[in-house]
């Protein structure tokens, strides 16, 4: 698979196989984060598989994955949902269009990515791939929020940066 490389200003300039792009010197590329809803309005958080090449054992939004080059977001998304927890979404909604972030992880493996965020509403049952996914809660938004801010250190950093932009882990 395929990652699409962009220039700083966001426009594709190429591809590189995914399993060489994330390097110590990772070039920016296109991602995308979703943070998954239920019906009772709690949010889906998963543990990233140990195999994960970054933030291994680290909890963080629902998914996240990159689009295939040609690929529309929306249908990158479905896939991903699928491949990772067995999901099938119901609605996909744009909730930060512009998120963009650089951090590295303890082994000096970079993230460089720009990477929309969405929300999802599913009415499927988890079915965690366990190449991806070692644990997974549905969770209180208000209770997320207060982790968040409180231990943001037991946390993926973009998901820390997105609740801070995002009112879905703010609401009373």
């Amino acid at each position: 698979m395929d990652v699409v490389l962009l220039s700083e200003d966001g426009q594709p300039i190429g591809t590189c196989a995914k399993e060489l792009v994330h390097t110590t010197d990772t070039a920016l590329h296109q991602a995308f984060s979703c943070h998954v809803l239920n019906a009772d309005g709690q949010v889906l958080v998963t543990r990233r598989s140990l195999n994960k090449l970054t933030w291994p054992g680290v909890w963080t939004n629902s998914f996240c994955g990159h689009p295939q080059p040609d690929e529309v977001m929306e249908d990158a998304i479905k896939r991903h949902a699928q491949h990772e927890l067995g999901l099938s979404i119901k609605s996909v909604e744009l909730a930060l269009p512009d998120f963009r972030y650089r951090a590295v992880d303890a082994s000096g493996i970079v993230e460089n990515e720009i990477c929309p965020v969405f929300t999802a509403v599913i009415d499927s049952e988890i079915s965690a791939n366990p190449s991806e996914v070692m644990d997974h809660r549905w969770v209180d938004l208000n209770q997320l929020g207060d982790s968040l801010r409180l231990t943001p250190w037991a946390f993926s950093p973009w998901v820390v940066w997105q609740a801070e932009q995002m009112d879905l882990y703010q609401r009373a």
